[in-house]
């Protein structure tokens, strides 16, 4: 048994061994429940638990000018939610590449390029900033000078 399997199983396991009625009204509840599970371990190199999750359309990468409005924090999460969708993308790259997809059937290419440019832009924004704080800082030296 693989370990995605058993993560599967006990995962589960977990979430049905948590009610203790056997009522109609506790079951209807736990199949109405739209909880979302968040994927751990190797699940978050998955998109909805697929290796090959249908094409999608996808929105446009992120701007300079809407980075530059951004506080340092929110580009640092910003930056490692697109990290993480880098390696989800790389993960379903691998896979096509082992299944031997022709590229024309499945790509994931447009959407690995709007993730290379908003994190190339995001480092751009963030040497803007470092730039800027040198200079004021060598301004303040002169002055005290």
């Amino acid at each position: 048994m693989s370990i995605l399997q058993r993560v599967t199983r006990s995962v589960n396991f977990n979430l049905t061994s948590r009610t203790f009625s056997t009522s109609r009204i506790a079951l209807a509840d736990l199949n109405t429940q739209a909880t979302p599970v968040k994927a751990t371990g190797l699940y978050q190199f998955f998109e909805n638990n697929q290796a090959l999750p249908k094409q999608i359309w996808t929105g446009r990468a992120w701007k300079a000018e809407e980075l530059r409005q951004k506080s340092f924090d929110d580009l640092h999460k910003l930056w490692y939610v697109l990290l993480k969708e880098r390696n989800v993308l790389a993960t379903q790259r691998e896979e096509a590449s082992r299944l031997r997809l022709p590229k024309q059937l499945w790509t994931n290419q447009g959407r690995l390029k709007k993730c290379q440019k908003s994190m190339a832009r995001i480092k751009c924004v963030l040497n803007e900033r470092q730039r800027k704080y040198e200079q004021q800082l060598m301004k303040k030296v002169e002055e005290t000078q």
